[in-house]
């Protein structure tokens, strides 16, 4: 599945994107700006990237609470994603949403979410509406290691397969639900395998190597478009940062923690790409400059934003019919 050199342009900026949005907020964490926690992406960029390279705005997508890049890469501005984090009138959710909530329903973006694993359900939910509707239109439930051992991830898996429903369950095993190695918490030989048992093709993919999931995933793509039903991806990947921010990650040893630049997705784009021939250093050296000075300015023009009215405090709280 070969890509254009504007499209390995716009993948490379989209992963950038995510990689500098996280690096931003988690120096600007420590001045106590942004409030509530927050859940890094930092090394996971392949995934989203890779993911919502095939999808379009009439696609749907279910976060955690690990989701800014989900957004981005589905096409949220960054501009106002950062208003969001810090509370601001103009955020995406006008200050309401915060980190763990942050959405855009325009875009296809059900948002993040801070229940382990409700996004099973959620994404669940949208598949079926599409396929009643007729359309060819998909949905994707991103999800982590640690939602894999929910009872409400089953029961969508479950029906997901009864129904033959157009979803893409994938899953970020990063190795660690909170602070649980992996290898004490799954009975099976692999996720994967696991998910394989309820009826649906299962695929353990690199979560590191963006070419892998852009491959995997258009594969997997072609078969929900096609009403064959749900399709599973685990895929393997890196988190850089401690579960929230804030955590001191005593649970990883500092080998562990040396080691993980070693599989840094962005460096790993870059060697192929350049190697390939497709893109140069300068070209790709240039985007890292343009991203960075663009999240200057998002920055500068967060924190000088508009704090919501305070008569507005219960607006867009409760729906109204």
């Amino acid at each position: 599945m070969a890509i254009t050199k504007e499209q390995a342009l716009n993948y490379y900026r989209k992963m950038r994107q995510i990689r500098e949005f996280e690096e931003t907020i988690h120096r600007q964490n420590t001045t106590g700006e942004i409030p509530g926690f927050l859940h890094l992406y930092c090394g996971e960029e392949a995934n989203a990237v890779g993911v919502c390279a095939h999808l379009s705005d009439e696609d749907y997508i279910a976060s955690n609470h690990r989701g800014h890049g989900h957004c981005l890469a589905k096409g949220s501005d960054p501009r106002l994603m950062m208003m969001e984090l810090y509370g601001r009138e103009e955020g995406l959710c006008r200050g309401r949403g915060g980190s763990m909530h942050i959405a855009e329903l325009d875009k296809g973006s059900l948002g993040a979410n801070g229940i382990v694993g409700a996004g099973g359900p959620l994404a669940a939910g949208a598949a079926l509406t599409q396929k009643l509707k007729g359309s060819k239109n998909i949905a994707v439930c991103f999800h982590g290691d640690g939602a894999t051992n929910e009872g409400y991830m089953f029961e969508a898996m479950n029906m997901a397969v009864m129904w033959k429903l157009p979803i893409i369950f994938y899953c970020e095993n990063n190795g660690y639900g909170e602070f649980t190695g992996i290898e004490y918490a799954l009975g099976a030989d692999s996720i994967a395998e696991r998910a394989a048992a309820f009826g649906m093709p299962a695929k353990k993919i690199n979560g590191n190597d963006f070419f892998e999931v852009y491959r995997e995933v258009g594969e997997a793509v072609e078969h929900c478009r096609a009403g064959q039903g749900p399709y599973y991806i685990e895929a393997e990947a890196i988190r850089y940062y401690g579960h929230y921010e804030g955590d001191s990650q005593l649970y990883r040893t500092k080998e562990e923690l040396k080691n993980l630049e070693d599989n840094d997705c962005l460096l790993g784009f870059r060697k192929k790409v350049t190697s390939d021939g497709l893109l140069t250093d300068a070209e790709l050296d240039a985007v890292d400059t343009d991203v960075i000075e663009a999240f200057k300015v998002y920055l500068d023009e967060a924190r000088s934003a508009a704090w919501p009215a305070t008569e507005t405090l219960c607006d867009h709280v409760y729906i109204n019919y």
